[in-house]
């Protein structure tokens, strides 16, 4: 299932780069697996290009691997057998040798260069002013350790800052795409994998395949062989130093400690020491700090809940990390009897309401809604799943998302209608829609209201909107 999906806006943005009348120098980052690399083959497959991917090794070995790509593409035996320990050889080389149409020069994993060298942004700066500005060439830095990329290549005090002119930060494959990997499934079934596999495409080709999900599961999360087994463990060492103080955090918050206040009481630590923890994990995507979507002022909001943001590491933390001992002694059993057990409710049941979210603004492209403010709206006492609207209109969209196993019967849109007396948003003046999402569609009863109010939507899968209209 290696196919290129998504992702036309960054070719879009790359080609605009790679049109530039002048040089231009390009930051590609974003967490392992995402697919950045996918990316930049696919951009560059028309192209000229040189491709460098860095290691850990010294820098003497990192210059022989760009020695050997340079003499490659030039075509230059001297070069070729040359013993090269100077940089500035290299890309003087390469940019003698430029003609005809623009050059694409990729150093991949560029973090590794910086991490072996500290000084190498700094060196890397001189080589831009030096030997690449200017020139009909496009370089693209790219890396999988988000915080070191943003030390290096995009923090005010690195070398480079100010020289980039554009900088991607490759986030996951949103839902609305996940259809096109999986042709074959059925809508609760992409809903299902999702709750998995998240938006990493390296993750989604994992679960490629006819068998059922918890057999998918059994083999590609709970084997102790399966990269995935070991995962979160790697994402968060190539990062952080205090491992395990993460792990507790996440764990935490991943057992239902969503507020600073619980997550603290439940480490038995302090308030004032938990904020940089959080900071750090929500810079690395991990993280995701929600207010009620009607906040004005949401960065000093006393409302503020913490969630996981990448649905896999929710999945691990959940199910996974709290039973590791006995995977790692290929007791697979109890681990999957749980898994069966609490997946639904414990876990599909939340990542439903983003995949809801997802929908909402699919609906917003196709100009069935109109909004520019959409997420979950609670209070001491209640909580509605879903509140949209545009802030200089006065229209108001309020929904639930429900992944049950029975139809959506007529008392949850009465809930609701309770519920939404209690957004002070614009409350004298506004005007009210409301959307209901269920994944077992909706009782006989609901849909006779539905069809009798033009102010309610019933929505099941996006198949079920193609005769309505907002």
């Amino acid at each position: 299932m290696k196919r290129f999906i998504d992702r036309q806006q960054e070719l879009r943005f790359l080609d605009e780069q790679y049109n530039s009348e002048s040089s231009s120098l390009v930051i590609l980052y974003g967490r392992r697996r995402v697919g950045k690399t996918s990316l930049i083959h696919e951009f560059v497959k028309d192209k000229p290009f040189v491709y460098f991917l860095a290691s850990e090794e010294s820098e003497l070995q990192n210059m022989r691997g760009l020695k050997e790509q340079i003499a490659e593409f030039t075509g230059d035996t001297l070069l070729e057998q040359a013993n090269v320990d100077n940089w500035d050889i290299l890309f003087q080389t390469l940019t003698k040798n430029m003609s005809g149409r623009r050059l694409v020069l990729v150093l991949d994993e560029f973090q590794y260069l910086g991490k072996i060298n500290p000084a190498f942004p700094s060196v890397f700066q001189r080589i831009w002013e030096k030997f690449l500005l200017d020139r009909n060439i496009m370089v693209i830095l790219c890396g999988s350790l988000i915080h070191m990329m943003e030390v290096q290549a995009l923090n005010y005090n690195s070398p480079l800052y100010g020289r980039r002119t554009g900088q991607i930060k490759l986030r996951q494959i949103d839902f609305q795409h996940y259809g096109e990997f999986f042709e074959d499934l059925s809508y609760r079934e992409l809903i299902e994998h999702y709750a998995v596999t998240g938006g990493v495409p390296k993750y989604i080709e994992m679960f490629d395949g006819s068998a059922d999900l918890f057999s998918k599961i059994e083999r590609h999360v709970l084997s102790k062989r399966s990269f995935l087994f070991e995962e979160p463990l790697f994402l968060l060492q190539n990062e952080v130093t205090e491992t395990g103080s993460y792990f507790s955090i996440i764990k935490s918050i991943a057992a239902g400690n969503r507020r600073l206040s619980k997550i603290c009481a439940d480490l038995e630590v302090r308030q004032t020491n938990m904020p940089k923890y959080l900071k750090t994990l929500i810079d690395l995507d991990i993280l995701e700090r929600e207010v009620p979507v009607t906040e004005s002022n949401p960065e000093k909001s006393k409302m503020g809940l913490y969630r996981i943001k990448d649905n896999y590491l929710r999945f691990w933390f959940r199910f996974v990390y709290p039973v590791k001992a006995r995977l790692e002694l290929d007791d697979s059993a109890y681990a999957l009897q749980k898994i069966r057990a609490n997946f639904i409710d414990n876990h599909v049941a939340f990542i439903y309401e983003s995949v809801c979210r997802s929908e909402m603004w699919r609906l917003a492209r196709l100009e069935r809604f109109y909004f520019n403010r959409l997420g979950r709206w609670w209070n001491n006492k209640e909580e509605i799943d879903l509140a949209a609207f545009d802030d200089e209109g006065n229209e108001i969209i309020f929904g639930e998302c429900k992944y049950r196993a029975k139809p959506m019967d007529i008392d949850v849109f009465e809930t609701l209608l309770s519920k939404k007396n209690q957004v002070a948003w614009k409350k004298d003046s506004r005007m009210e829609q409301f959307i209901l999402f269920s994944i077992s569609g909706f009782t006989e009863r609901l849909q006779k209201l539905a069809s009798s109010r033009e102010d309610l939507i019933l929505f099941k899968s996006p198949e079920s909107l193609s005769s309505l209209s907002i």
